[in-house]
């Protein structure tokens, strides 16, 4: 494969993954998979058990701050636990469903899937409509922090892309 093919084909990773991002799709492993493709099809010259390690974590980091985020703005909105499982699972629901607006769709989607999940969890352990509304309006606001520092770490990952791109 040649090297312009390969960069290519790491900017489309990249680009794409990037875009997925606040779709509640796996971005950022998109964006491992367009790095470590670009390792092979360039002999691993430039990228090596390192890089792929770096980021591999992270992506793994970014993961695992989306899932915090998400149960500790339920909770400091006054929800349990099981609030945040019902933002998590909400979330992903939410993000597969959509709503019936073009290319935002699964966006709007995860946000409205977050809180309702939230919600309707709380709702169901508290019986009171106004502390589930105010967790759910948690579960919003985690989702939007999530994103935002998912997009970071994809940045990030971006970066660390051309860097080898230019170590080439």
């Amino acid at each position: 494969m040649s090297t312009t093919l390969a960069i290519l084909l790491l900017a489309l990773c990249c680009v794409a993954g990037l875009i997925l991002i606040p779709f509640s799709l796996p971005g950022l492993w998109l964006m491992d998979l367009g790095v470590i493709g670009f390792g092979w099809a360039t002999g691993f010259r430039s990228v090596g058990v390192g890089t792929i390690a770096l980021v591999a974590g992270l992506a793994l980091v970014a993961e695992i701050i989306e899932w915090w985020l998400g149960f500790r703005m339920t909770e400091r909105y006054g929800g349990s636990t099981r609030a945040g499982w019902g933002a998590f699972l909400g979330g992903i629901v939410g993000g597969m469903m959509g709503v019936p607006v073009p290319v935002l769709g699964s966006v709007i989607g995860a946000f409205i899937g977050a809180f309702a999940g939230a919600a309707l969890f709380e709702y169901t352990r508290t019986r009171s409509a106004d502390v589930a509304a105010r967790v759910g309006w948690g579960a919003v606001l985690g989702r939007a922090a999530a994103v935002g520092v998912k997009m970071g770490f994809g940045f990030i990952i971006l970066i660390v892309a051309l860097i080898a791109v230019v170590r080439l």
